[in-house]
């Protein structure tokens, strides 16, 4: 099944929200009429209490009540405001999914989006963008299992969905990847090319050069995820660093206490990445 093929099913290309849609095209406007989107939100009381929940979580620690969207749009900025509307969006596109277990990919999901800003700030890259990317790199995941599911459960049996190995098996038995495919429907949601390139690269993100920053972030913040989410210790976090990752980003991964013998420094000298429960605090109101 092509990429074209599994496209030319219904399910494999759900619909969001119109105010979802509206600030997906905002994405690669320089006029956006923020009073305009926040008119376009307060329509929809669904995604309006879902904003203010996530606006009020533990993730923004914010000084005091968030009670209105204006309110959101002062304390959390725009851009902000945008991923949480178009995350929940993305998350309430996928409501059932065959053979995959979606609170655990959406889990993943939130704490590589989580660590993906974090690491952003701590690399002077665009966190919004490290945001974004990172809660929607593995949507093909979703695509691919509802589209073609028995490909999908054959994929299955070899490899999990989220295993590192996973876009390289896919590419062997399919001609492409979820990556890939998480790109296509992106593009099909007309977000920008700055959002679907990096997710196309986050398997390899130093092939071909040059390399992708945003893909890397993303990399070694899906690794971090993967490790949280499946329990891994110590050893496995040393010998699956992807260290090349940091290096070609000029980011050096000490930051975990497991890491600290990376790099030639102690882990003292740099900011520790606080623990994947913390940085996506909160953020599990996309999942309800």
């Amino acid at each position: 099944m092509t990429i074209e093929s599994l496209f030319a099913t219904p399910v494999a290309l759900p619909a969001v929200p119109r105010v979802v849609q509206q600030l997906i095209h905002s994405f690669s406007r320089e006029d956006v009429a923020v009073d305009e989107i926040a008119s376009a939100l307060e329509t929809d009381p669904v995604l309006t209490a879902k904003t203010l929940r996530l606006a009020n979580s533990a993730y923004f620690h914010v000084s005091r009540r968030v009670s209105t969207v204006d309110d959101a749009l002062r304390m959390l900025g725009f851009a902000m405001v945008r991923n949480l509307v178009v995350g929940c969006g993305v998350v309430g596109a996928f409501k059932s999914v065959p053979g995959l277990d979606l609170p655990q990919f959406w889990r993943y999901s939130l704490y590589t989006a989580g660590g993906a800003r974090w690491l952003a700030q701590a690399a002077d890259l665009n966190a919004d963008l490290a945001f974004t990317v990172g809660l929607t790199h593995a949507v093909g995941q979703l695509v691919l299992h509802a589209a073609a599911p028995q490909e999908a459960r054959r994929l299955n049996e070899e490899c999990h969905p989220l295993a590192p190995g996973r876009a390289a098996l896919e590419r062997e038995r399919l001609g492409y990847s979820h990556a890939e495919v998480s790109a296509e429907l992106a593009l099909r949601w007309n977000f920008p090319a700055e959002v679907a390139d990096p997710m196309r690269r986050v398997p390899d993100p130093l092939q071909p050069p040059p390399v992708s920053p945003t893909a890397a972030l993303i990399h070694i913040a899906a690794w971090r995820a993967r490790l949280a989410t499946f329990h891994a210790g110590a050893e496995e976090a040393l010998t699956t660093c992807p260290s090349a990752m940091g290096e070609a980003i000029g980011l050096r991964l000490v930051w975990l206490p497991e890491l600290d013998t990376l790099g030639g420094g102690p882990l003292a000298a740099n900011p520790a990445m606080p623990p994947l429960s913390e940085l996506a605090s909160g953020l599990d109101v996309m999942l309800h």
